[in-house]
């Protein structure tokens, strides 16, 4: 009996994974088993790297509102702490950007905390 080979499809997956690897330099962008290993290596940096972006977007929330308490002589701690108290329900992104673009927005905050 003839030994069974999916020819069709083999050249489906190879093609697809070059395709994937276009752009990369040298032979990773045309070199199947080059290329293959700089596309799993992108796709674990993919997959990491969305989980990371989201921790450094709060870092950087927890920066601006930082900087924009301290203007107003409190802490972030200390800001955030009372906000909770006071029952005002404003998620870090929604401040960052008040102390950042809308500062009279922010100082009215403030003031209601105090």
């Amino acid at each position: 009996m003839p030994r069974s080979v999916n020819s069709v499809a083999k050249r489906a997956r190879r093609k697809k994974v070059l395709k994937q690897a276009k752009g990369y330099f040298g032979r990773r962008k045309n070199v199947w088993t080059v290329a293959k290993n700089a596309v799993d290596k992108a796709m674990q940096y993919s997959y990491r790297d969305r989980r990371v972006k989201k921790r450094n977007f709060r870092s950087l929330w927890i920066m601006r509102i930082n900087a924009g308490a301290r203007q107003h002589g409190m802490s972030y701690s200390r800001f955030m702490g009372k906000l909770k108290a006071n029952n005002i329900e404003l998620n870090r992104k929604v401040l960052a950007d008040l102390a950042m673009n809308n500062p009279e927005a922010f100082e009215a905050v403030v003031n209601k905390i105090k």
